[in-house]
């Protein structure tokens, strides 16, 4: 028989074993139970991501239709009107003068232009095919082209590789805002930059429209989905308005260790 000593280590023994082994069986759980749940919040984040990614596609191919619609009618089909009145005009007349000839074949020429330049914005992926830049840059000059608003696009430093998806996002942030700005701003001008750094993009867009109050307006779809779409790409979103002093938006971008252009 052990003696009595030896019988209490060994019962301490068992009871340290015992302790041990469920705290290592309890840790076991919890970790997995952790790694579980990690893992199923990667999968919804990666599908949150990839459905905001398929709902921006839809928004831009809608903008760009109702963009195209808008300049069927309010620029080329008011040119091709011109250049019929100068026809019927040409028909009636028992000689035509050079110059009239001269005018119709410019206005026809300048439709031409038109329809090329708007043939650009019939291809859905935009940004795919011209880049983010080309593709703000197209959009600025069909605003110039209906002669609704002035523009100036400006970019600084040496440009590095976004991304498609995450061009994509940026670009419908953009023209979420440039839509605020034809239809609400009254502005005269609207100037985009894009400023490359060693770290980051930084991009700003700014009209000098009538403004408004921040405090007393209330939080509508839009200016929630740009700042929501910035979150989305890990990017800081600020928005700056003052009554009679224009509205502003800036997106900080970060440079990712790897970009890719999937």
């Amino acid at each position: 028989m052990l003696p009595k000593e030896q019988l209490l280590l060994i019962i301490y023994v068992i009871f340290v074993c015992f302790v041990l082994g469920g705290f290592i069986i309890a840790f076991f759980v919890t970790y997995q139970r952790r790694k579980n749940k990690l893992l199923r919040e990667k999968i919804e984040a990666e599908q949150y991501y990839e459905k905001e990614i398929s709902n921006t596609k839809i928004e831009i191919q809608e903008q760009t239709l109702k963009n195209i619609g808008w300049e069927l009618h309010d620029n080329i089909g008011q040119l091709l009107s011109v250049a019929k009145m100068q026809l019927n005009m040409a028909s009636v007349a028992k000689e035509i003068p050079l110059e009239t000839v001269k005018d119709i074949k410019d206005v026809i020429a300048d439709s031409l232009q038109e329809v090329r330049a708007l043939s650009k914005s019939l291809n859905s992926d935009v940004i795919g095919n011209a880049g983010l830049e080309k593709s703000v840059a197209s959009e600025l000059d069909r605003f110039s082209r209906l002669n609704v608003i002035q523009t100036n696009f400006s970019t600084k430093g040496e440009p590095f590789l976004i991304g498609q998806k995450n061009s994509l996002v940026i670009f419908r942030i953009l023209q979420e805002f440039f839509s605020n700005v034809i239809k609400h701003s009254g502005a005269d001008h609207l100037m985009v930059s894009f400023h490359y750094s060693e770290n980051e993009l930084f991009i700003e867009a700014k009209d000098d429209g009538v403004g408004f109050d921040l405090q007393n307006i209330e939080r509508n779809s839009g200016l929630y989905n740009m700042e929501s779409r910035a979150a989305l790409i890990n990017s800081r979103f600020t928005l700056n308005s003052f009554p009679n002093k224009g509205t502003s938006i800036s997106l900080h971008f970060p440079k990712q260790p790897s970009q890719s252009n999937e």
